[in-house]
């Protein structure tokens, strides 16, 4: 199981971080497409974008952190295998405002509950697949692959659920 430490990065080998209400997001790119998206709890700053790119990614994120409507929608690079690929693919499937269970994803792709978990808990673009949308049959589930309910990544998700207006607590 990661531990909240697993998730402290070095916010230099970053693209680009954006301000968020519960930390930040930081992102990879390679000026073409995005490789990576993580959330970075408790970080507090920004980092200028370095590129054009990296610019319009930022403002994208931004955008829809202001606003849970507005859709990503910029190149990402393919990495993972098929199966995890289906996985990700299927959560661009679900609407803003709306959840799914690990079960329900795991029916329509044809495979079991906690595979489609193991591929969110890895899911290298965070927002972009919007894992927080898959949630467990008794609850909201993990989230990056944490299950403690005090989880600074648990808290995201809740973040995330209310910002688009699943959760109303």
């Amino acid at each position: 199981m990661k531990k909240e430490s697993d998730h402290i990065v070095n916010p230099d080998s970053f693209s680009a971080i954006v301000s968020a209400p519960f930390g930040a997001v930081g992102f990879v790119s390679d000026g073409e497409k995005v490789s990576r998206l993580s959330f970075l709890p408790g970080y507090i700053g920004e980092k200028t974008a370095m590129d054009k790119f990296a610019g319009e990614v930022s403002r994208q994120l931004a955008a829809y952190l202001a606003d849970s409507a507005f859709t990503l929608d910029f190149p990402v690079a393919r990495t993972g295998t098929d199966f995890q690929w289906r996985v990700w693919q299927e959560m661009r499937n679900i609407p803003v405002g709306q959840t799914r269970t690990y079960g329900e994803v795991a029916k329509r792709i044809q495979s079991a509950a906690r595979a489609v978990g193991g591929a969110c808990a890895i899911n290298p673009l965070i927002l972009y697949y919007p894992c927080h949308r898959i949630v467990a049959a008794n609850g909201i589930g993990g989230f990056s692959g944490e299950t403690a309910s005090d989880s600074a990544f648990l808290n995201i998700k809740r973040w995330l659920l209310r910002h688009e207006g699943v959760l109303t607590n």
